[in-house]
């Protein structure tokens, strides 16, 4: 497991992003909090220099089970209780939901929760399941966020597309009324449909987008530019990166009905940026990894703008 997380779970089958303790069977949300190992609350303290003067318009936030402080925030910021973000996707999704995978990052700063929606989407012959990512900071550095995140079932693939027709996330700070901004994401998220059915017109057109072996290299090089005065050692990595992406494209098992086309080329990029490890893996890699499937992976998007300007 990677240095960075602290604590975690996820159910049967390792998921995506690769961290976690297995469990049997997806929990509810207060046997899952108990799993995660988020069953514990932030208190504020008053801050204070060495010598006991009291330093106005700052709190500590601390873990109440240890007294591990987990940032230095203004008097204005609220605290979102790990509770409170479970019973948030309680409600939003409804009776009976269970939790995938849930953990902490960096002794408790940073904490989310990944639920399954009930959906079941096929779309152009594929399942694709969508998820509901919470993720929350106690630090005072991060917002609270929520997306929704569609996986391709067969191969593990995030297809978090930016789609300019609609949205799948939401986020705001720590501060002012947050009840009522929790109020204002359940609108956003509630429009997990609309989503869905816009990513099924996206992977539609893509999958109606031919593409030659030569628009699949040149592709592929523009993904993977050749910068001027790069050493040896980096022309190297450069044709391994490029190779792993080929072969994915042309060779992947679970592409093989997909013609050869924009959708295959998505998913390969899909493929390559979920599951490929990186030349140098840092120890908070996979967490990087997971929390692209709030803001989105960059280099999927990309791919997914160079089909849509062809």
């Amino acid at each position: 497991m990677a240095a960075n997380v602290e604590t975690m779970f996820y159910t049967r089958t390792k998921p995506w992003h690769g961290l976690g303790t297995e469990v049997q069977e997806a929990p509810d949300s207060g046997k899952a909090l108990e799993l995660a190992g988020l069953d514990w609350r932030v208190v504020q303290k008053n801050v204070q220099t060495a010598d006991g003067l009291a330093i106005p318009g700052f709190r500590a936030n601390v873990r109440e089970t240890d007294n591990q402080v987990l940032g230095i925030v203004t008097d204005r910021y609220k605290v979102v209780q790990n509770e409170d973000a479970f019973a948030f996707t309680d409600e939003l999704l409804g009776k009976g939901v269970t939790y995938e995978t849930a953990g902490s990052l960096q002794n408790g700063r940073r904490t989310w929760i990944l639920a399954k929606l009930p959906q079941r989407y096929i779309i152009s012959g594929d399942e694709i399941t969508p998820y509901l990512v919470f993720m929350n900071s106690h630090d005072g550095t991060g917002a609270i966020k929520a997306a929704m995140t569609p996986v391709r079932v067969v191969c593990q693939n995030t297809l978090n597309l930016a789609l300019s027709t609609a949205k799948r996330s939401w986020s705001t700070n720590h501060v002012g009324d947050i009840r009522g901004k929790l109020e204002d994401a359940k609108d956003t998220l509630l429009y997990a449909e609309l989503y869905m059915s816009e990513l099924g017109k996206a992977i539609d057109n893509l999958n109606q987008q031919k593409l030659s072996d030569r628009q699949v290299y040149e592709y592929i090089d523009t993904l993977f530019p050749l910068t001027e005065g790069a050493s040896e050692q980096q022309r190297k990595n450069l044709l391994r990166m490029k190779e792993d992406l080929k072969a994915r494209y042309f060779d992947a098992p679970d592409l093989r009905h997909v013609g050869k086309n924009a959708y295959r080329f998505v998913n390969a990029v899909s493929d390559f940026a979920t599951h490929a490890k990186p030349i140098r893996e840092r120890s908070n890699y996979r967490e990087s990894l997971f929390g692209r499937t709030v803001d989105g992976n960059a280099m999927i998007d990309r791919a997914y703008a160079m089909m849509k300007a062809a």
